[in-house]
C-alpha cells in the first residue's frame, strides 16, 4: 500500500537531517528547471500567480539554484498545516521506516518524492501554465509517469491529496489497481461538507496515525478517530472512506 499527499507552497532547508535518496525524476525537475530560469521575474511571476514578496523570494530560489546541494529531506522541507500535524520531527526509527517505504508526496516541479528524497525550495503548483514546448501543462509533461511510478510495487493506493495533484495519477486508473480517497467532513444544515484547513489536518493526523500503527492494511484506518473524526459507513463505499466530526 502506498499513500499520496499534495506538497506545500511553503518551504524551509534543514541540512541537519541526512538523505537518503536524490529524486527518482531529477532529469524532468532538471529540464522544468532551466525553463523556469529562463524566464523574465515578470513571465515568473505570471506563472506563480502570486505578490512581489513571494515572487522575488521564488526567483532568487531558482537564480541560484542546484539540485544537487543543501538538500533537506522531503518531508521536512515542506511547510504547512498537514505537514505540522504529521510531526516527522519526533518520529522513531521504526516509524521513518514505515514512511519512507508507504508515504509519495506528489510535486508539479519533483513529479513525486519520498519523504527521504533530497529537495531544495522552489515554486512550481502542478495546476501552473507553463508553456513547455510540446506539452498542454504539468499534467501533460509528466504524463502517466507517476501513475507508473507509484504503481511500481503496489496495486493499493490511499488517496490524501488534493484533486490538483490527485488528478495526476486519477486521469491513469486503470481495472488492475485499486485508489482509494479519504473524506473528512462535517455536517452543516443537514448537509455534508468539507473545510479545507480542518482537511489537511486530519490529513496530517492520518498519516501520523498510519506512521504510530504501523498500518498495512487499508480496512484499518477505519479505526481512525481523532480530531472528532469517525468513520462513516453510511457515507463510504468501495472509493471513498469518509469520516465525519
Amino acid at each position: 500500500m502506498k499513500v499520496i499527499i499534495s506538497p506545500a507552497k511553503k518551504m524551509n532547508v534543514d541540512t541537519e537531517f541526512e538523505i537518503q535518496n536524490m529524486p527518482y525524476f531529477l532529469d524532468k525537475t532538471e529540464f522544468l528547471m532551466k525553463y523556469i530560469q529562463n524566464l523574465s521575474y515578470e513571465e515568473a511571476k505570471n506563472l506563480w500567480k502570486c505578490n512581489d514578496k513571494i515572487a522575488k523570494t521564488s526567483f532568487e530560489y531558482f537564480s541560484n539554484m542546484s539540485l544537487t546541494e543543501r538538500l533537506t529531506p522531503a518531508i521536512l522541507a515542506y511547510e504547512g498545516i498537514q505537514y505540522k500535524y504529521i510531526s516527522p520531527n519526533v518520529f522513531d526509527i521504526e516509524q521513518w521506516k514505515y514512511i519512507e517505504n508507504h508515504l509519495c508526496i506528489l510535486s508539479g516541479f519533483y513529479g513525486i518524492l519520498k519523504p527521504l528524497d533530497g529537495v531544495v525550495p522552489y515554486r512550481l503548483e502542478m495546476q501552473s501554465k507553463v508553456m513547455l514546448s510540446g506539452y498542454k501543462d504539468l499534467y501533460d509533461y509528466w504524463g502517466d509517469t507517476l501513475f507508473k511510478k507509484l504503481y511500481e510495487d503496489t496495486d493499493i493506493v490511499l488517496n490524501l491529496a488534493s484533486k490538483e495533484y490527485s488528478k495526476c495519477i486519477e486521469k491513469h486508473l486503470n481495472d488492475q489497481v485499486q485508489f482509494i480517497s479519504c473524506t473528512f467532513a462535517e455536517y452543516k444544515e443537514d448537509k455534508i461538507i468539507t473545510k479545507g484547513t480542518f482537511a489537511k489536518m486530519a490529513r496530517g493526523e492520518m498519516i501520523r496515525y498510519m506512521t504510530e500503527e504501523t498500518i498495512e492494511n487499508i480496512s484499518a484506518i477505519k479505526n481512525f478517530n481523532r480530531l472528532g473524526y469517525k468513520y462513516s459507513e453510511e457515507k463510504s463505499n468501495d472509493k471513498n472512506i469518509v469520516f465525519i466530526r
